[in-house]
């Protein structure tokens, strides 16, 4: 059967996505280094993930590194990429005993071969798992991402009288995976930067000032419940 790509319209969101920030405002208020507010911040997904799978949502898509963030300081880089690692080598065997599918969303090829490795072993591990998909958004922009399906149609020969909406979504990153209804961000600011801005047409938004470390079973308990409040009409009446 064809997964449906359009939103849930049903009380409960089937897919939220998270724009993880404010880790190094997390670090600089507590005086530590910026690496140990991405450190605690990948300590919070794990939690995160199950209580989204408790409430019944079936994907997770979390922002952890956009295709900009290599623009940082090369130091600050290293040490995202190492913890990204020890994450993987830390937490997968709980992730697949929680029945968690991994999927990888972006580019590869810029990743180290260790990092690139244990991300495609993660990936093979956890595939055939059916509870909670979590899509890992690494080395991810979604103009990257739209320009490459653009380049893949191209280089295929679609006819342009052919290509239609669900034909496009297809060669995203996101091919199998319905868009998100609910995108939450964290850590204040009030944009997208970059994230499934195709994907995103008709996602409910939530923003809230708590730093992504923070943000608690009480933080994602309110974010779903307000989404549950809104009434979704997807362009009608």
């Amino acid at each position: 059967m064809k997964l449906s790509k359009h939103p849930s319209s049903s009380s409960n969101p089937r897919h939220v996505a998270i724009i993880m920030d404010g880790n190094g405002r997390w670090a600089k208020q507590r005086g530590l280094k910026r690496r140990e507010g991405h450190k605690a911040g990948t300590e919070n997904i794990r939690m995160v993930a199950r209580q989204i799978a408790d409430e019944g949502v079936q994907y997770l898509t979390l922002y952890a590194f956009s295709t900009e963030n290599w623009r940082r300081p090369s130091a600050e880089v290293r040490g995202i990429l190492g913890i990204l690692r020890d994450v993987l080598d830390r937490e997968l065997l709980g992730l697949h005993n929680d029945n968690i599918r991994l999927r990888h969303l972006g580019r590869l090829d810029h990743l180290g071969t260790a990092l690139r490795r244990s991300v495609e072993e993660a990936i093979s591990l956890t595939q055939n798992n059916d509870g909670l998909t979590l899509s890992i958004a690494f080395d991810y922009g979604s103009r990257d991402e739209i320009l490459a399906a653009i380049a893949r149609i191209l280089a295929e020969g679609v006819r342009p009288e052919s290509l239609n909406v669900s034909m496009f979504a297809n060669y995203l990153y996101t091919e199998d995976i319905p868009d998100p209804d609910l995108i939450i961000r964290t850590g204040g600011e009030q944009r997208l930067s970059n994230f499934l801005l195709w994907q995103a047409a008709y996602s409910e938004y939530y923003f809230t000032s708590v730093l992504w470390p923070d943000f608690d079973h009480a933080e994602v308990s309110q974010a779903i419940n307000d989404y549950k409040s809104r009434q979704r009409r997807f362009g009608g009446i």
